[in-house]
């Protein structure tokens, strides 16, 4: 009799146990998947804001890029400045400003100019301008005679900048010899240009 309420007591001490550590395992794992469910969660709830919220951070970033200056009483100049390379790795400002004077016509201009070790202008020769389907434009060179150095281009982006689709382009530079120099504009710059072409009515 003895022997058997021992065992039994054995048994049940077995058994709980056993069960403490069942529910330890249980809780081990809740435990887990309830951290794992919040992370993922928290991903996707920032994928969201984020991909939500992009297009106006985005268009933040482009009104912050455009530069309004005035040079002059009455003379105000909206600008987009960037440093852009062509194909063979040289560095160009491009610079695209436009200028409203007082009782006059605005200008939109594009102007490039070449860091050391770029090549040298051609001048008076159009600026090619190429877009992402192969349409090609081209822009008049302001500088009919001398520029004031043999690196720098501008060209007349008035007329040309509203006909152009918000998207990457190609800028052909005319070089001696009906050669060109590529320079690739990516969508977020035409962006800004357009934006200066808005800028000011």
């Amino acid at each position: 009799m003895l022997h058997h309420i021992h065992k039994t007591l054995k048994d049940g001490k077995k058994l709980k146990g056993k069960s403490k550590r069942k529910i330890s395992f249980i809780s081990r794992n809740s435990t887990k998947s309830v951290i794992w469910w919040l992370t993922w969660l928290g991903i996707l709830t920032i994928s969201i804001y984020i991909f939500l919220g992009f297009g106006n951070f985005s268009s933040q970033m482009v009104i912050a890029a455009v530069n309004k200056l005035e040079v002059a009483p009455g003379e105000i100049l909206y600008r987009s400045q960037k440093k852009l390379d062509d194909q063979l790795g040289n560095v160009w400002q491009v610079v695209l400003f436009k200028q409203n004077y007082p009782g006059q016509t605005q200008s939109v201009n594009l102007r490039l100019v070449g860091f050391p070790g770029s090549a040298e202008l051609f001048h008076p020769q159009p600026l090619k301008i190429t877009t992402a389907t192969g349409q090609v434009f081209t822009a008049a060179d302001v500088f009919l005679d001398e520029a004031p150095a043999p690196t720098i281009g501008q060209y007349d982006f008035k007329d040309i900048l509203p006909k152009l689709p918000t998207k990457p382009l190609v800028l052909g530079i005319p070089l001696p010899g009906n050669r060109f120099i590529n320079i690739s504009v990516p969508q977020s710059v035409v962006q800004e240009w357009q934006l200066v072409m808005e800028s000011g009515g």
